[in-house]
């Protein structure tokens, strides 16, 4: 009999092989699984601190720029403002409508931006995003969303605005692609203006856009007929140093600062230095004046011909009278010769003196970074003492001149200037540079030469102006260029009370039909101050009137005696 047995050993052996390939599969496929695990959350880690950052970047940004607070003028109207906007932009590559189409549709609901033909081009440009607008109103936003064009994309985004556009550009400044002030008061007033502290008051700056857009108006007006090459212009409040009016030409657009180029954000009032010719004259007279050197109105200067000093000759122009002058006749005629002979009296010490009194030998003082070193003579020699008297041979700012003006005026005080707005009794104590005896007679002799002298073109009716023209050849490199010069015209009002400065410049003037060809300050410089004043004079408070003025009786009447008797030195 035959007995069969099973083998379960060899089926056991084969199950046990299965279990092994399994259990290797598996492991096998939870490793690959792993891996690719690993590397999705390598990636999403990566995108994920990208987005982080430039999230937090982003954030950062608009965060500083919404808190950034506002700037407006002494009277609280906004010059400065960050607002929520928003941009209309375009994918052109995914574009699915018609490009010319949609491009005139755009062009109708956007003419500011440009014509059909613009919009195409942006519509077809090789790129994969181009705006179309910034700063757009949310009326815009919905109609052009209503295109119905995926394209076009929208977003919201806190910008910087300047509602006035141009104006006070100069003053105001502009900022950086990260939300920082880079110029004018913007820069400034940085830390203070994005602290989260301080950001919900507003700014106050000195400037009043009334008398800003007055002062633009009539430089730009002139700038234009005399095909000049730059103007700048200061309304200067003569107690208390406030700049209430600065124009700087050509401007730029603060709101679309990458458009200018580097002479549109230049400041021609505190960064650019001119020689200023004659205006410097009755700042001889006042230092001859407060040193004693000149006493009285009898005491006269020979100016009945050229002064030769060594290999240089000092002349007046031609037509004016020659004859001997004293000290408001030598300002009236505007005469080179006899303010020559008066600082070479005075000496160079005490005209170096009292420049420096009036801070022309340092920066402008003002808060803006925006400033330019006067040129000031290396060596005085007696021709420097007596070229510098009447403005040649030494540069600085218009802002210079019009904040030494203030000091001449106002009872002998200089003063810093300031953009901001001064709370009344908080002006700075400022210090003396001339006496008030000295003050008041040069309020005198400025009245009289714009009554009878070169400043005639320069007065308001009612308003009693007093005030000096400057006209000086270009300073270039290794002497003068003779086919340019610069006119400016300084000036105060009302003379009997002074209340504020105001100077007008320009820059490379040419002659027209209406000036007789002459491109002189008392031809072009002048007359914008006197139209200036016409139009603010009363904003400012000062009412006009004809029937009012400063007493210069007691100095008519030693002027146009007879020029053919020579008077003795006396003073």
């Amino acid at each position: 009999m035959t007995t069969l047995v099973a083998r379960p050993v060899a089926h056991r052996g084969s199950a046990q092989a299965r279990h092994q390939l399994v259990a290797t599969a598996h492991m096998r496929l939870m490793m690959m699984m792993l891996l690719f695990a690993a590397a999705v959350l390598l990636v999403l880690g990566r995108l994920a601190m990208l987005a982080a950052f430039s999230g937090s970047e982003a954030e950062a940004r608009a965060a500083a720029l919404a808190a950034r607070g506002d700037i407006v003028d002494r009277n609280g109207a906004p010059l400065a403002r960050t607002i929520d906007a928003w941009t209309i932009a375009v994918h052109p590559k995914k574009l699915i409508g018609d490009p010319m189409e949609i491009a005139a549709r755009l062009a109708a609901l956007m003419p500011d931006r440009g014509d059909q033909a613009w919009f195409y081009r942006q519509l077809t440009k090789d790129v994969s995003f181009t705006y179309l607008q910034r700063r757009a109103s949310p009326a815009l936003v919905e109609q052009v969303n209503a295109l119905g064009e995926p394209a076009l994309v929208f977003a919201r985004e806190t910008q910087r605005l300047y509602p006035q556009g141009t104006m006070a550009a100069h003053a105001l400044g502009f900022l950086s692609t990260d939300g920082h002030g880079m110029s004018g008061m913007e820069r400034v007033l940085d830390e203070r203006l994005a602290n989260p502290a301080t950001a919900g008051r507003p700014v106050a700056l000195s400037l009043d856009t009334r008398v800003q857009a007055a002062l633009e108006s009539e430089l730009g007006r002139a700038m234009a007929t005399f095909s000049a090459r730059g103007a700048g212009g200061i309304v200067l409040d003569v107690d208390t140093g406030e700049v209430i009016a600065m124009v700087s030409l050509p401007t730029f657009n603060p709101n679309r600062v990458g458009m200018a180029g580097s002479e549109e954000l230049r400041n021609i009032t505190t960064q650019s230095v001119f020689e200023l010719g004659s205006t410097f004259k009755p700042i001889t007279v006042a230092t001859a004046m407060e040193n004693g050197v000149v006493t009285s109105f009898q005491r006269r200067f020979d100016a009945t011909h050229p002064l030769q000093v060594g290999r240089f000759t000092i002349h007046d122009e031609r037509g004016d009278p020659k004859r001997w002058l004293n000290m408001a006749e030598t300002l009236i005629y505007s005469s080179n010769v006899a303010t020559a002979r008066i600082a070479d009296e005075v000496g160079p010490e005490r005209m170096q003196a009292m420049f420096r009194k009036f801070g022309f030998d340092t920066k402008p003082d003002i808060e803006l970074r925006e400033k330019g070193r006067p040129l000031w003579p290396g060596y005085w020699a007696r021709t420097t003492t007596m070229t510098t008297a009447y403005g040649h041979g030494i540069a600085v700012t218009p802002l210079h001149l019009a904040s030494a003006y203030a000091a001449l005026v106002n009872g002998g005080i200089w003063r810093p200037a300031t953009l901001l707005k001064v709370e009344p009794g908080q002006a700075p104590a400022g210090r003396r540079v001339i006496s008030e005896g000295t003050s008041a007679r040069m309020r005198q002799m400025l009245r009289l030469i714009v009554q009878r002298g070169t400043g005639r073109k320069g007065d308001a009716p009612g308003y009693r102006v007093g005030g000096k023209t400057g006209t000086a050849e270009a300073a270039v490199a290794g002497g003068y260029d003779r086919s340019r010069n610069v006119a400016t015209f300084a000036a105060a009002f009302p003379m009997d009370q002074p209340r504020y400065v105001v100077l007008a410049m320009l820059d490379s003037p040419l002659g027209t039909k209406e000036t007789f060809g002459w491109k002189t300050a008392a031809w072009n410089a002048a007359p914008v101050v006197g139209r200036t004043i016409s139009r603010v004079g009363a904003m400012l408070g000062v009412v006009p009137d004809e029937n009012r003025d400063i007493d210069v009786s007691d100095i008519v009447p030693t002027l146009w005696q007879d020029p053919s008797a020579k008077p003795a030195n006396d003073n």
